[in-house]
């Protein structure tokens, strides 16, 4: 069981699509899949499931069915964590719900940051609560991936998440907000995995399960760019040439993990055009874009741009399978 975290601290990127993509994308491919949703905009849970069942699931009437009834016996101080509530979206497929409510577990994750370089074990319970409840929903459901989707910030709430991954994908834009984003996350990402690593050594409780936190790049996705004549458009070309040589210098350099894995010559694992209309239209087909059939509207021209989309998540998901084989990750 693996367990990879999509991250980019720019939203507005196509992140959560991708991680929904994928999720659906490796269920089909034999994989069994655990998606947990820990960005408090819940936008995955929401592309998951249908109103009614959100409406149920952050009932204000009762324990509710997301992450936060899982999280609720520490946020309250009155135990530890609960089993998480799993949605089965297919036999092979299961979801951990998000809930808005997360955003009001990020002071106690910051406090517990500093409260583990004491020695505290409410702290590390505290902190090490997302990793512990995933990885017991992943071997409930025998899951051979869990995904991770987070939001677009460096605050508590991400760096207890991130800490919890095997390997971290990174999907951009080409354009210049994700270049700077690159900029920042190298250095925070390296600073977090040292700052856990101190931390880890001063846990008292030696029954306690802790994540590794590697925090290890498996590589970038860029995502969005446009269509011309079989290429990128001018504007998204300048950026994307630039994509690589930021990476290399933030994200894999001195500045950035250092512990980078040489032997990799092409960082990026993959691209994704925009397939504009076909997302609107799978969201309210509550499906992903390459199960549309004409009945959801995918006729003519959009018809081969579904048989497009199949080919590119499946060509991605392969990819990110054989990269974590490579560095023994699977």
């Amino acid at each position: 069981m693996k367990t990879i975290a999509f991250f980019n601290n720019k939203g507005g990127v196509g992140k959560t699509t991708l991680v929904y993509h994928l999720a659906w994308m490796f269920s089909r491919m034999g994989k069994r899949v655990v998606v947990a949703d820990l960005d408090p905009q819940a936008n995955l849970t929401s592309m998951f499931l249908p109103e009614d069942k959100l409406e149920d699931i952050w009932s204000d009437s009762g324990p509710g069915q997301s992450i936060m009834q899982a999280l609720s016996p520490i946020i309250r101080g009155t135990g530890d964590i609960a089993p998480a509530p799993v949605q089965k979206i297919r036999d092979s497929l299961r979801l951990i719900p998000g809930d808005l409510g997360l955003a009001l577990f990020e002071a106690e994750l910051s406090e517990a940051w500093g409260k583990c370089l004491d020695g505290k074990e409410p702290a590390f319970r505290t902190t090490s609560a997302f990793y512990r409840i995933i990885q017991a929903a992943g071997k409930d459901a025998e899951a051979d991936l869990i995904l991770i989707d987070v939001g677009p910030n460096l605050g508590a709430i991400n760096r207890a998440a991130l800490i919890c991954a095997d390997a971290i994908v990174l999907p951009l834009a080409p354009d210049l907000f994700s270049l700077q984003g690159l900029k920042n996350l190298g250095p925070t990402l390296k600073r977090w995995r040292s700052e856990w690593k101190t931390r880890t050594a001063l846990n008292p409780a030696d029954d306690l399960p802790l994540p590794a936190g590697h925090l290890r790049a498996l590589g970038y996705v860029i995502l969005q760019f446009g269509l011309r004549d079989s290429g990128l458009v001018k504007a998204y070309d300048r950026w994307a040439q630039k994509i690589p040589g930021i990476y290399e210098e933030f994200i894999l350099g001195p500045k950035g993990l250092s512990q980078s894995w040489d032997n990799v010559d092409d960082h990026q694992i993959a691209m994704l055009k925009h397939y504009r209309s076909l997302i609107p239209m799978a969201m309210e087909a509550r499906k992903p874009i390459f199960d549309l059939k004409a009945s959801d509207g995918a006729i003519g021209a959009h018809s081969y741009s579904v048989q497009s989309a199949h080919s590119d998540f499946s060509v991605l998901a392969e990819a990110i399978l054989e990269r974590l084989s490579w560095f023994d990750l699977i």
